[in-house]
Parts: C-alpha cells; sequence; structure tokens
C-alpha cells in the first residue's frame, strides 16, 4: 500500500498565527494531546479573528454557525508544550467561509519538510455559515468583515 496522502503544509502557507498554551487536561490516556482539542484550538483562532476584526457573538445581528469540520493528525503534541495555530482561509463567499487551520509546535521555525520549514503536527478545515440570529436564515457578511476574512486568503 502506497502513501498518497498530500504532505504536511509548512508554516508559511498561513497568513495569521494565534498561540495558545496546552493544559494538563489536554493529555489523554495515551500521553498525546487528544484529538478533540485540536478542534477547540481551530474554534478559538478562528472565533478570535472574527472578535477582532467586529463579529458581536453575544449580541450582533448575525452569527456564525460551524457546518463543516475535519483534520489529519501528522505528528503527535504534548503538555506542556504550547502551539499556534496559523490560519489562512480558501474561500469567502456572501455568507459562508472555509478557514484552513495548521497546528505548529510553538516557535519551532524549521523541521525536516522538503522546504526546511516547520511542518504543520495536524491540518483542518472549518466551515462557517453566517446567519440572522434570530431567523437562523443565511446571513450575508457585513463587507468590513468580508474584507478582514478576504485579506487571509491565501
Amino acid at each position: 500500500m502506497s502513501d498518497e496522502r498530500t504532505p504536511p503544509a509548512t508554516r508559511d502557507q498561513y497568513v495569521q498565527f494565534l498561540p495558545i498554551g496546552t493544559r494538563w487536561a489536554d493529555n489523554d490516556v495515551y500521553g498525546h494531546v487528544n484529538n478533540v482539542v485540536y478542534y477547540a484550538w481551530f474554534d478559538t483562532a478562528v472565533n478570535r479573528i472574527l472578535t477582532t476584526h467586529g463579529l458581536d457573538i453575544h449580541q450582533g445581528p448575525i452569527i456564525g454557525l460551524c457546518v463543516e469540520s475535519g483534520c489529519r493528525y501528522h505528528a503527535p503534541l504534548a503538555y506542556p508544550e504550547d502551539v499556534e495555530v496559523g490560519v489562512r482561509v480558501a474561500k469567502v463567499g456572501r455568507s459562508s467561509v472555509r478557514y484552513e487551520l495548521g497546528v505548529f509546535r510553538a516557535g519551532e521555525a524549521r523541521a525536516s519538510g522538503a522546504t526546511g520549514q516547520a511542518t504543520a503536527a495536524a491540518e483542518g478545515f472549518f466551515v462557517h455559515v453566517f446567519v440572522d440570529r434570530q431567523t437562523r436564515r443565511p446571513s450575508a457578511l457585513p463587507e468590513p468583515l468580508a474584507t478582514a476574512l478576504r485579506s487571509l486568503v491565501r
């Protein structure tokens, strides 16, 4: 059986990074960060970007609902390592956004990747559909938010 998987992404393939500290509780019985924690990191990174660019998650007229997500794991991470979640935007639609994320060991600049760049320990994606808070029907992204998200397209 041949391994035809795409090699892990490198740091230079992401636009913005969010540092996150691992917690003792993140490790599972096998001694590494449990898979569900990566999804929490993705959610945290995406929502940090959205709130930084003006999305009012508590009282604003629109909210983002996750409609799809996924993750590929390349190398284990464990407490007490700190990580950085790299974010790029693959597509900004009228009411939806597809984010792509890479989890890297904090401060790791070089690794065994073909480019000499640090490679992702995990890569994922996260799709939001923005909806009206009350009706839950798709709603167009406000232009300032859409512009900010387009600046993360790579």
